[in-house]
């Protein structure tokens, strides 16, 4: 009987049955194994089709039946490569899922790139529960702060009791660990209704390397030819292989409504063919949404802006990519470490101001720390594409001690950089917990099997050796163990500190509400900007609104400064304007001391501060923002 499925693999329900279908070009025979609680095992052997596909329909499964394949008569079980859920890890049983949901997002218009403040957060360690229910509960104080996008984690299941989601091994199944199927619609439906976009971290580079049952079933999953760091590149030359992939992207996007993907380490998909991986999925990736506008994230390391390049001129279509040159320049200034991949930056004045004109601040110039020139040239990237964060997951990690930025540097400085981030052009990323300085840890955390713990702790010690402060003896004793559950639990938010101190919460708060309703911040994506360098540690970003008037961020790193004289237009307010103080770093409830008068013709900038000023027309009332 043909059956009209969905997807091209997996376990699809019917009025008739379940029809199961699984790609297992290496064997000749493969049997569907019904598991029951107390009783044998039923055997269904399962028809073979054309390209190593195996089919099966069946009324003996249905809504919440365990199943697995037996391979070629093996008396070993494997788990569904493209099963909706594992509820006892990979090494499990799958589990038949209805997908029916209740979905109350129909108004919903999915997410279009601009106009974003992005906040990352990693399930297992955003509440003490680790859940997806309680991070659900958790989603109304997001949409307080002003967050329009949500980036999660990596959610296929995972072996072990805890992990980042990176060493996924089935790509369909929510982890187990977090919650059902249904939780994780219900996170996503909830995150709709009060007006936040969610996009999934996926990682379609390499396989786990525990738990992968696939390549039992084709070992043309993975490539001959090429490589990761993390071990054998994903064989995108062979289409079933790439239809996997690309059928896990619609299927995120179309069972769940996720409204993008964030798409890891874009520079380890390799494939020989004349249209590349990367631009198939982005095209998938906008199809899949229907009617919903769907968009794309990457991380790229080598900073290729052909990622972001419409298709006919030979671009990847990526929406948005990470910039880590801004984040390293703002670790840099912090700080003052420029060990490792931090060798290439001053965390100057003019790094920020031109991170902010024009994107990447490596865009071909010779790179020391890798020996090579770094980056492509193109000083028109659209500004909302740049994607920029003082924190995320990797970032806090690498730290060694998984500190957070706040607790590393001088405050002053820290809620100056604050507010670059969150009145910057570009569209700037939120760490989980950074909104109200977390006192909480992230370290990196993965739970692997006897054999393969060891070499993932030996591993990690041996990639922060990159910094030479932690590659000593010393250090490397007291470097947390990824294994450890400690290591894991520590890692994890108190939401309860946000009661305790909430000055930077009041500033988080403010500065994005001055980024969404202030009519020049609110626009600056589209605007003209400019910048000058006021000094060793100052400079300003300037905004034209033309007829609605201008904003000037001054920042200062360093002590208080006098601008006298002050060869600088751009500290003019223009013909029979004032400047007047629109809002300041300084001010009590954040923790500052107080801002003084502007005093022109002699400016004075305060230390350690910043402050944006508004242009107003000489005498008129100050504005309320």
């Amino acid at each position: 009987m043909t059956v009209k499925r969905k997807y091209p693999i997996g376990a699809e329900i019917f009025p008739e049955g379940v029809h199961f279908r699984v790609w297992a070009p290496d064997h000749k025979k493969v049997d569907l194994v019904i598991e029951k609680p107390e009783a044998e095992p039923i055997y269904l052997p399962m028809e073979k089709e054309k390209k190593g596909y195996f089919y099966l329909l069946t009324d003996l499964a249905a809504e919440g039946t365990y199943y697995r394949f037996r391979l070629s008569d093996s008396q070993t079980f494997f788990s569904d490569p493209a099963s909706r859920c594992q509820p006892q890890g990979p090494h499990g049983f799958s589990c038949v899922v209805n997908p029916h949901y209740h979905w109350t997002d129909n108004e919903w218009k999915g997410v279009a790139p601009q106009g974003h403040i992005v906040y990352e957060l990693h399930i297992g360690t955003f509440t003490q529960e680790g859940t997806f229910a309680a991070a659900t509960k958790e989603l109304t104080s997001l949409a307080n702060l002003g967050i329009t996008l949500v980036e999660v984690l990596p959610l296929n299941d995972f072996p072990g009791h805890f992990g980042w989601g990176y060493d996924g091994v089935n790509l369909f199944a929510p982890s187990h660990q977090y919650g059902t199927p249904k939780d994780l619609k219900n996170f996503i439906n909830r995150a709709h209704q009060l007006g936040i976009g969610v996009v999934l971290d996926v990682v379609y580079n390499h396989l786990g390397p525990e738990g992968n049952q696939m390549i039992s079933f084709a070992k043309e999953y993975l490539s001959d030819k090429f490589s990761t760091d993390w071990g054998k590149a994903i064989n995108f030359d062979s289409q079933e292989s790439r239809n996997y992939f690309l059928t896990n992207a619609e299927y995120w996007i179309q069972e769940y409504h996720f409204d993008g993907l964030r798409v890891d380490a874009t520079p380890w998909f390799f494939c020989s063919t004349p249209v590349h991986i990367l631009q198939d999925l982005t095209r998938v990736v906008k199809k899949a949404g229907g009617k919903r506008k769907t968009i794309t994230i990457g991380e790229n390391e080598p900073q290729d802006t052909r990622l972001l390049k419409p298709y006919e001129e030979g671009g990847y279509g990526f929406d948005m990519l990470w910039n880590d040159d801004f984040h390293h320049s703002a670790v840099v200034r912090l700080t003052g470490k420029r060990e490792a991949y931090y060798t290439d930056y001053l965390g100057s004045p003019q790094e920020f101001i031109s991170s902010l004109k024009y994107g990447f601040l490596y865009q071909g110039q010779y790179y020391d720390w890798q020996k090579k020139p770094r980056g492509t040239p193109n000083l028109k990237i659209p500004r909302h594409s740049m994607v920029i964060f003082l924190e995320n997951h990797d970032q806090v990690a690498n730290s060694g001690y998984g500190l957070r930025l706040h607790q590393k540097a001088d405050p002053g400085i820290y809620k100056a950089l604050s507010t670059l981030l969150l009145l910057s052009p570009n569209t700037p990323l939120i760490f989980q917990g950074q909104e109200f300085n977390s006192s909480q840890p992230f370290y990196y955390f993965a739970d692997h099997a006897p054999d393969i713990s060891p070499l993932v702790k030996t591993g990690r010690k041996n990639d922060l050796a990159q910094f030479p402060r932690l590659g000593t003896s010393e250090i490397r004793k007291v470097l947390p163990d990824p294994g450890n559950p400690l290591t894991f639990t520590k890692s994890k938010l108190n939401h309860n500190e946000k009661d305790n101190d909430p000055k930077i919460l009041n500033l988080y708060k403010d500065l994005i509400q001055l980024r969404k309703k202030d009519p020049i911040f609110s626009i600056m994506q589209n605007l003209s900007i400019d910048g000058a360098v006021l000094g060793t540690d100052a400079f300003l970003i300037r905004y034209f609104g033309e007829e609605k008037g201008d904003r000037v961020l001054i920042i200062n790193f360093g002590a208080d400064l006098y601008l006298n004289p002050s060869p600088e237009p751009l500290l003019v307010p223009g013909l029979e304007q004032e400047f007047e103080v629109l809002w300041s770093s300084e001010s009590l409830c954040y923790g500052g001391e107080g801002t003084p008068p502007i005093n022109i013709p002699y400016w004075k900038i305060l230390g350690h501060s910043a402050i944006v000023l508004a242009t107003k027309p000489i005498g008129k009332r100050k504005r309320k923002i």
